[in-house]
């Protein structure tokens, strides 16, 4: 990473990443999200900024349970 992103610029360098993957995006879109530790809930992930070196983790709807 080269500063910090937002949690959208985040998500688009992962689909960068996987251009094959058609339904990559929808999913991610559907996914809860945290940065760290904190869940970013239904905050506009172009206002959500993730510092370098912070764990993104992408849960879908069906995870947990």
């Amino acid at each position: 990473m080269d500063g910090p992103l937002t949690l959208a610029e985040v998500r688009d360098r992962a689909l960068a990443m996987h251009p094959d993957a058609d339904r990559l995006g929808d999913i991610l879109r559907t996914c809860s999200t945290l940065v760290g530790d904190r869940p970013t809930a239904s905050k506009d992930p172009d206002a959500v900024q993730v510092p370098v070196g912070s764990d993104v983790e992408f849960l879908p709807p069906f995870a947990g349970g």
